[in-house]
């Protein structure tokens, strides 16, 4: 799945804002959350198909944390997209203050 489309589920950025404070076991994550377990399981499958999570195994338990290197990927576009809106509306600003002074 696209990262962005594993973002655009409000389950998912509520795992990513967790694992941003902090590697957190599966059992950890699905306790937050009013649902089964097997679907949150599904969510943190969908997080780990589009890159934004990884885990490790210890014994019998799955621990999960972020993939900064894709989060930053995500901030970086985003970020280009908010500076190419700014530029537009500061274009704006400028021509509607000009149309003011004529």
């Amino acid at each position: 799945m696209d990262t962005y489309e594993a973002l655009a589920d409000p389950t998912r950025r509520e795992i990513i804002a967790l694992l941003a404070k902090g590697e957190r076991s599966a059992g950890d994550l699905s306790s937050r959350f009013d649902m089964a377990a097997p679907s949150v399981s599904r969510h943190l499958k969908i997080l780990r198909e589009s890159g934004l999570i990884s885990y490790r195994q210890q014994a019998q338990s799955r621990f999960y944390r972020l993939e900064h290197a894709r989060l930053e990927a995500v901030r970086q576009w985003t970020q280009a997209q908010l500076d190419l809106a700014n530029a537009r509306f500061d274009r704006l600003a400028a021509h509607l203050d000009q149309m003011k002074g004529d």
